[in-house]
């Protein structure tokens, strides 16, 4: 029973910024009357966070290497941004051929930052610091300090569009978007198979898994979730294109960082370098790597931030980095490196949307609402590392009896 006991108390604090989420949710949802999950202004959350998750799954690589950032990210979807508009609107060149571009700009422009990083040893801070102002520079060089709208349709379709929205049937006495729904229940049942068919491989490998109980209310729980959201999403206009972007990136990276031997290198390097080094991991070239990754999906998110507000403006991206860093760091990573996952990423974003569009709604003014989040910021790191110093407390107390160690100033 004990153990029974122990084991839900380590997946309490386990999934503590999981809790702060639905806490904030539900807080957010009484004060505004229940307009907080109307499924409009669900799908606009969608669309108004969409930069905040693909910037700091980026950052995640980048603080895995060992606590380094990337300050250059919102200069980089400004520049970005820039480029899309000046190829698009001014010059009238392909859509798809632009984005294509787009995306090379990104990964040249990772490259000259990685180089610097990983290879002349030059400190991240510093180069990110001058890539901020530099690519800053070439934006509003480029754009003259002008707005440039607006983008054709089929490129504001990579942002603002709906998959299948005329998907619609009479369902409960409401419109329903049909493939929504089935989307939903889709995904719901795919994450439960997944979880069985990781907990059954772990078992088989000797690893440590949870119990059977607890993975099956993790199961329901974030089942129930998943499809409540999509039937929110199908009460409105379905599907939102970018969430199809989202969805892969969080899968393909979730699969990275968990599955590949790069991925595992990259937490290795964030926990020891020189260790690392010595067991034969090519540390350069993963700092490189991680940059230029960063680049790309800051191109994305410029590419998609400016399909969202239809322009290029010369202001776009700005403090961007900043929402990408609280996210991650919300989400359980560490500042030292080597620790951090998508998921916890995922789920610090979704805590600054929500404090974001909440306190939108509530009316309350923008000032205000930096010193709000500043402070969920520095609460929420601390709940989470609080928590998991009282997990481990009893485990440290035992450990130094038992060796012998100052028990005596271990009272309580």
């Amino acid at each position: 029973m004990n153990n029974v006991k122990s084991k839900l108390k380590g997946n309490l604090k386990q999934y503590s910024m999981l809790i702060a989420l639905l806490v904030i949710i539900v807080f957010f949802n009484i004060v505004t009357a229940g307009r907080l999950l109307r499924p409009a202004n669900v799908s606009n959350i969608v669309f108004q966070n969409a930069y905040v998750v693909i910037l700091a799954i980026g950052m995640l690589l980048c603080i895995l290497t060992g606590g380094n950032i990337d300050l250059a990210a919102g200069s980089v979807v400004a520049f970005i941004s820039a480029c899309a508009g000046q190829m698009i609107i001014v010059w009238h060149w392909n859509v798809y051929l632009s984005i294509i571009l787009c995306l090379l700009m990104g990964l040249l422009v990772g490259a000259w930052q990685g180089f610097w990083i990983a290879y002349v040893r030059i400190p991240a801070f510093i180069v990110t610091l001058a890539g901020q102002l530099v690519f800053r520079g070439l934006t509003l060089l480029m754009l003259n300090g002008l707005t440039l709208a607006p983008f054709p349709p089929n490129y504001l379709m990579f942002s603002t569009g709906f998959i299948a929205k005329d998907a619609k049937i009479e369902l409960w006495g409401m419109n329903i978007n049909i493939v929504c729904l089935i989307t939903g229940v889709a995904v719901a049942l795919i994450f439960c198979v997944a979880q069985i068919i990781n907990y059954r491989a772990r078992k088989r490998k000797g690893y440590e898994t949870d119990k059977p109980l607890l993975l099956a209310i993790k199961m329901l729980i974030i089942s129930a979730a998943l499809i409540f959201f999509f039937t929110l999403l199908a009460q409105h206009q379905g599907i939102p294109s970018v969430l199809i972007i989202l969805g892969l990136l969080l899968i393909v990276y979730s699969f990275f960082t968990t599955k590949t031997v790069v991925g595992r290198h990259l937490y290795a390097l964030g926990g020891n370098e020189k260790a690392a080094r010595l067991s034969g991991v090519k540390t350069n070239r993963l700092m490189f790597l991680a940059y230029v990754n960063m680049s790309f999906l800051a191109a994305v998110g410029g590419l998609v931030f400016a399909a969202r507000l239809n322009s290029a403006s010369p202001v776009t991206g700005t403090g961007f980095e900043l929402d990408a860093i609280a996210s991650f760091f919300i989400g359980g990573a560490s500042a030292y490196g080597g620790i951090g996952t998508v998921g916890g990423t995922l789920i610090g974003a979704l805590i600054m949307g929500m404090l974001n569009n909440g306190m939108s709604i509530m009316g309350i003014s923008s000032n205000l609402q930096q010193v709000v989040k500043g402070l969920v910021l520095l609460g929420a790191v601390a709940f989470d590392v609080v928590s998991k110093m009282n997990l481990n407390w009893p485990t440290l107390r035992r450990k130094t009896i038992a060796s012998g160690g100052p028990a005596q100033t271990l009272h309580g």
